[in-house]
């Protein structure tokens, strides 16, 4: 815990300090200061993304701690992302040989969409890290059961393929038990299908909302689904993740891993061919075919490109000495190209680096203007507040106390004569501040022509009717 700790810290003093909570992660928080608050969060505000349920529940604890909670959230999902690449090291530790886990925690601590993803507070990364960990387990010591269905099934209550995950482990280790023991374990495979279904029933009266409101959603923002799509999206999403050379080194790994590390390779060639599976059964559903949803495959991907140059160090006492100089040699040869690369990484890393930072001082700004005591004065008394999109609705909805149904997209509802706008101060402003390039639209977002400045500072403009104005 302490590296993963460590790993965490590195990477937010790499960026500067700069990270925040995504538009996911921060509704998690404010349904569960709902819940905290003795209500019911509103899952159908336009544009809610999918309710992760065990993010809602640290929303729930959190509570108690007012704005800091978002601080805090923030916090354990970098941890996860520090979990997530001690557990890839540990993985690759057991499998093969400590410089093959190190090398895979490097390349995957490198790729520019995982630390995007990362930096900017995703539940994707924890819920990889507990799938990672739970392979761990299960390399430690074959068949270890309960222990990797309950990782499992934390992972389930972040992230809905943790279940397929869940339900292959247990076929794979029930047969030799007695039938008690199978429904035992049974119970640990489907605790997180049914909790989340549950919590659905509980506040939506619907157990299936999470999937039919997230297939809506898809289809609103003209994301890719659907089984047509699969071969030109999975090679895409996963170039993307690792690519090309990495990509190359991960083919070769696997080849060889094949040939002189078969037992050892079955572990993470599952993970992958299973999430490659539940990406498929997302296109069936409707569901969108989004780069994140295929992190664990990717993961697999780096430790067998990691494989492909220092696998060797994990050969079997009675492979040939000569293949053992000729897979060294092949390494050098692998490393050196994944070196040969590094500067094109080291580029993209500084981009988004660059960009990171950028959007963090528009929320920043955003943060600190609606915190004036004359704006918040404004906020509580005067609505409903109209933003340009839906991007900003959770975050204000923490920093203001207003409920997300308060705060209405100018895109999809014109402003009323009596009302607030909050508008970005510049093009580079708006341009930061996009939910999503197809976020729904059936207006051009524009405060009336009566409304007129109230406060205003380097990124964010909020103005007023006269009425607004008269109550700052």
């Amino acid at each position: 815990m302490l590296v993963a700790a460590a790993l965490a810290l590195a990477v937010h003093v790499a960026f500067g300090g700069h990270a925040f909570l995504n538009y996911d992660s921060a509704y998690a928080l404010v349904w569960g200061a709902d819940l905290a608050d003795g209500s019911l969060p509103r899952y159908d505000v336009p544009v809610a993304p999918t309710p992760h349920p065990l993010a809602v529940a640290v929303g729930v604890a959190l509570a108690p701690l007012g704005q800091a909670a978002e601080s805090v959230f923030l916090a354990l999902l970098l941890l996860g992302l520090g979990a997530l690449a001690v557990g890839l090291f540990r993985l690759g530790q057991e499998l093969y040989a400590w410089p093959v886990g190190l090398l895979a925690a490097v390349i995957l601590l490198t790729r520019q969409p995982i630390l995007n993803y990362g930096i900017r507070g995703y539940v994707d990364l924890p819920a990889l890290a507990l799938v990672v960990w739970a392979a761990v387990l299960e390399a430690r010591r074959r068949r270890a059961g309960a222990p990797v269905l309950l990782l499992l099934a934390l992972a389930g209550l972040l992230r809905p393929e943790a279940w397929l995950y869940a339900g292959a482990y247990w076929l794979w280790i029930t047969p030799p038990l007695s039938w008690p023991a199978r429904a035992r374990l049974g119970a640990l495979a489907l605790a997180a299908p049914a909790l989340w279904a549950l919590g659905d029933l509980l506040v939506t009266g619907n157990p299936l909302w999470s999937l039919e409101g997230t297939s809506a959603l898809a289809a609103e923002l003209e994301r890719p689904t659907g089984l047509l799509a699969l071969p030109g999206v999975v090679p895409y999403r996963l170039g993307e993740i690792l690519r090309l050379p990495e990509l190359v080194a991960a083919v070769l790994g696997f080849a060889a891993a094949l040939v002189w590390l078969r037992r050892r390779t079955v572990l993470p060639a599952a993970l992958a061919l299973l999430n490659g599976v539940a990406f498929a059964a997302f296109a069936v559903a409707g569901l969108p075919l989004l780069g994140r949803y295929l992190f664990l495959a990717a993961a697999m991907l780096a430790l067998f490109a990691a494989v492909a140059a220092l696998g060797f160090t994990a050969r079997s006492s009675t492979a040939a000495q000569s293949g053992r100089r000729a897979w060294t040699a092949a390494g050098i040869v692998v490393l050196a190209g994944l070196l040969v690369f590094l500067p094109a990484q080291v580029g993209r890393l500084d981009d988004l680096r660059a960009d990171i930072a950028a959007r963090d001082r528009v929320q920043d700004d955003l943060h600190a203007l609606v915190e004036r005591p004359a704006v918040a004065r404004v906020l509580a008394r005067c609505r409903p507040l109209f933003v340009p999109n839906h991007r900003n609705v959770p975050s204000l909805a923490l920093w203001t106390g207003l409920r997300p149904n308060e705060i209405v997209s100018a895109q999809l509802e014109r402003p009323t004569p009596s009302g607030l706008f909050l508008a970005p101060a510049s093009r580079r402003v708006e341009e930061l501040s996009i939910l999503d390039p197809n976020d729904p639209r059936r207006l051009d977002a524009a405060a009336p022509g009566a409304y007129r400045p109230v406060a205003g500072n380097r990124s964010w403009l909020l103005s007023g009717s006269k009425r607004c104005r008269a109550v700052g």
